[in-house]
């Protein structure tokens, strides 16, 4: 096979990513945030596996170990797949029944995922997998995580996927790297995958007994995809306040509508929230209006942008909540619960067999749990949760820590084996379901369903500003109407881009089709539903940039010099990027930059502090354990681990939790020339 270029829908820039700058996050199966992953996705975060979840790991795979040893039948490590569980694999062919799988499953089609969907991906398996409850050996995580670091990505076709049986084909494209199989994309050349580990010095990993099936049974293509553009529709959410707010100034609009006492009546929290942030927007503006003055009342896609943009906000936390709990889930099948389950005095006696006192130390504390679990091993005070490791928390998330000096010697900590002693031989090997995209799948339509609305209401605006008869401006935003068009299909666009939403709205989840024989007889098709929400991101990403453009030249023939404060920011920003239009021109390459402004976040949130976005991209869902299922995390059975201790009460201002660095980016805008510094994504 020889080199090719990337194919269609694969990233040209997707070279090994540089350092991010961001301390490693550290991953256990249990911490894991919408904000954590689009950073490694998109900014190329670094990931390491904590060095508990090893022990975890390992006593599950001394179970299917000691399973293998006693030949017992157990599906899809000495049986067949889907409808073929009934048929029996000798154990001298476990192994190749694995490669089998991997090569029989990557039946994918379509352009190929994009490179930061393809990152998620490879970070929410790698997390699943080091709950410890998949069997598979550790090896195969940190094989992931540096396929991750390194910058080597598997060439993942976009189709294929019914999200029952987890996200099969796309898995399994993925999968197909680690043993020198498939296509990965290194440095911006595509390469067949034992070449693409040969670019990094890596060598094709061997799969044992159901390591295979743990690395494509998973929902981890479909969550990915909504993760990404859930948090991409938050921050587009708040954008939509900004773009609404300069369109209501342009067109001498009446801010009493957001009168708090009106909101409090209906106190949904994002309507609340979406108020607050208007008014926070409008403050010392001279262009709005008071009741009466102008007109008596404005019309509902400027009135009700509280509610509707509010109504959006919800749906879309609520998302954020529901692939919070995914991301941290173990979805394959089966599962394994050694007997006993790993503690971390059984890690500490082990790190001590091996003469690795600061893994000894890391153990010793998380048993005893309480300040301990938050100390290095020289005792000093350290980042919540990493426990034994010296550091601070980055940014809030929780498990995302400075790993400090103490992680190389952790890292190294011994691991236990198959038949010497320590557990990992009694336990349970249970099929279940765990696998289907069910609860994806519903939230991924809602969110669908939820930003075309954004849409929708964007491009009403739009054509109130284009409008001659509802702006009182000239039509089309042109001084020369006639022999100049102006921004007229602008909203054509716009319209085209909204009408095409409502298709990509229609629910995936109500569909069904059986597959395996009817073995797999209802099936999520989450995996359609997230490709689905996917393109209304980009449309709303599209129509969002229209109504800063025609807000911006509305607002050049009403003069922007009453904007308010906060807006008069953005006003700038659009005006760096884009001209004011007086001769016709062609509009396509004015869209496509704010766009991609916007995809860069480098259109300000002029008051971050007021966004007042939900919690949801950096909350930590609650743990189910067996034996306890939904159990706090941390309470009993895995006191100490990464996430465990209380969050320390720190002062924030309203909306703080969403801020995911925007503010940052609206500084960048402020002081620098368009272009300068690099992309965030």
């Amino acid at each position: 096979m020889t080199d090719r270029q990337p194919p269609r829908g694969a990233a040209a820039d997707a070279a090994a990513p540089a350092a991010s700058g961001m301390p490693p996050l550290v991953i256990d199966g249990q911490g894991l945030t919408l904000q954590a992953i689009a950073q490694v996705a998109r900014s190329a975060r670094p990931v390491v596996l904590a060095p508990r979840a090893r022990w975890r790991m390992a006593a599950s795979r001394g179970r299917v170990a000691a399973a293998l040893a006693r030949g017992e039948i157990l599906y899809g490590i000495t049986t067949g797949f889907g409808k073929l569980a009934d048929v029996a694999i000798p154990p001298a062919q476990a192994r190749r029944l694995q490669e089998n799988l991997l090569r029989s499953h990557a039946a994918g089609v379509g352009e190929p995922l994009p490179v930061p969907v393809v990152r998620a991906m490879m970070l929410l398996r790698a997390n699943a997998l080091a709950r410890g409850y998949s069997g598979v050996r550790p090896e195969v995580v940190e094989r992931l995580l540096e396929l991750l670091n390194r910058g080597i990505h598997p060439v993942v076709p976009s189709r294929g996927s019914l999200g029952a049986s987890g996200d099969l084909a796309p898995l399994a494209h993925l999968a197909l790297v680690l043993i020198g199989r498939g296509w990965a994309e290194v440095d911006g050349r595509v390469l067949p995958g034992d070449r693409a580990l040969a670019q990094r010095d890596l060598e094709p990993l061997t799969l044992e007994p159901k390591e295979g099936l743990a690395l494509i049974n998973g929902t981890q293509a479909m969550t990915a995809l909504g993760a990404l553009a859930v948090e991409e529709g938050l921050y587009l959410a708040a954008v939509a306040d900004v773009a609404g707010a300069l369109t209501l100034q342009a067109l001498r609009g009446i801010p009493a509508a957001f009168d708090p006492r009106i909101h409090a009546l209906r106190p949904h929290p994002g309507q609340q929230a979406a108020a607050a942030h208007l008014r926070a927007l409008l403050a010392g503006s001279r262009l709005v209006t008071e009741p009466g003055q102008v007109r008596v009342q404005d019309a509902y896609s400027l009135r009700c942008m509280p509610q509707v943009h509010g109504a959006v906000r919800d749906a879309l936390a609520h998302a954020a909540r529901v692939l919070a709990v995914e991301a941290n889930s173990v979805t394959d099948n089966p599962l394994i619960f050694p007997d006993p389950d790993p503690d971390p005095e059984a890690a500490a006696e082990g790190a001590r067999r091996e003469g690795d006192p600061a893994a000894a130390g890391a153990g010793a504390g998380a048993a005893r749990g309480g300040d301990d679990a938050a100390r290095g091993p020289d005792g000093s005070a350290g980042g919540r949760g990493m426990v034994g490791c010296g550091g601070s928390r980055a940014d809030g998330g929780a498990g995302e820590l400075d790993p400090g000096p103490a992680l190389a010697g952790l890292a190294e900590a011994s691991v236990p084996q198959a038949g010497d002693g320590w557990g990992g031989v009694g336990g349970d090997v249970l099929s279940g379901g765990n696998f289907h995209g069910e609860p994806v799948a519903l939230v991924l339509d809602y969110a669908a369903i939820a930003l075309a609305e954004l849409a929708n209401i964007a491009e009403r605006r739009i054509e109130r500003l284009v409008n001659p008869q509802l702006s009182g401006l000239p039509a089309f935003l042109t001084r020369r109407g006639g022999l100049h068009s102006g921004l007229m299909l602008a909203q054509y666009t716009a319209a085209a881009l909204v009408a095409e939403n409502k298709t990509l709205a229609v629910p995936a989840s109500v569909d069904s089709i059986p597959s395996s024989a009817n073995q797999e007889d209802h099936v999520s098709m989450g995996m359609i539903a997230a490709l689905k929400l996917a393109r209304v991101v980009e449309h709303v990403r599209h129509v969002l940039a229209i109504e800063l453009l025609c807000a911006a030249q509305a607002l050049d023939l009403v003069g922007p010099e009453g904007l308010s404060p906060a807006t008069a920011t953005v006003y700038r920003a659009v005006r760096a990027a884009v001209p004011p239009l007086g001769d016709d021109r062609e509009l396509a390459p004015d869209i496509a930059r704010l766009a991609g402004l916007l995809e860069r976040r480098r259109i300000p949130l002029p008051l971050p502090q007021a966004v007042g976005l939900p919690d949801a991209l950096t909350a930590v869902p609650d743990a189910g354990w067996p034996g306890g299922a939904g159990e706090r995390i941390g309470s009993g059975l895995d006191a100490g681990r990464v996430g465990s201790e209380p969050e320390p009460a720190r002062e924030r201002g309203p909306g703080d939790e969403g801020r995911a660095g925007w503010e940052s980016d609206a500084e960048h805008l402020r002081s620098a020339p368009d272009g300068a510094g690099g992309d965030a994504s």
